[in-house]
């Protein structure tokens, strides 16, 4: 499928509470490639703001967020 992101790292975040899921993401984002993806599952509605405001200060992105039944998905790819 011509939509399938790869992923290099995969982090829970569930039940962490604001801000700790971005503070999760920035403490891994090192640990994969430039160009790498790094996917993060939070449950802290607060992570719809917190890890899309990180990535545009930081110069990364988020490429794609998801909602599941209370969760958030994030698709972070490491710029620099």
């Amino acid at each position: 499928m011509s939509d399938e992101i790869k992923v290099d790292l995969e982090l829970d975040v569930r039940k962490l509470l604001c801000p700790m899921p971005m503070v999760r993401v920035s403490q891994n984002i090192g640990k994969v490639p430039v160009g790498g993806v790094i996917r993060a599952v939070a449950t802290d509605p607060g992570s719809l703001a917190d890890i899309p405001s990180w990535a545009r200060t930081t110069g990364n992105e988020v490429i794609k967020t998801e909602r599941n039944d209370g969760e958030f998905v994030f698709y972070v790819k490491r710029v620099k």
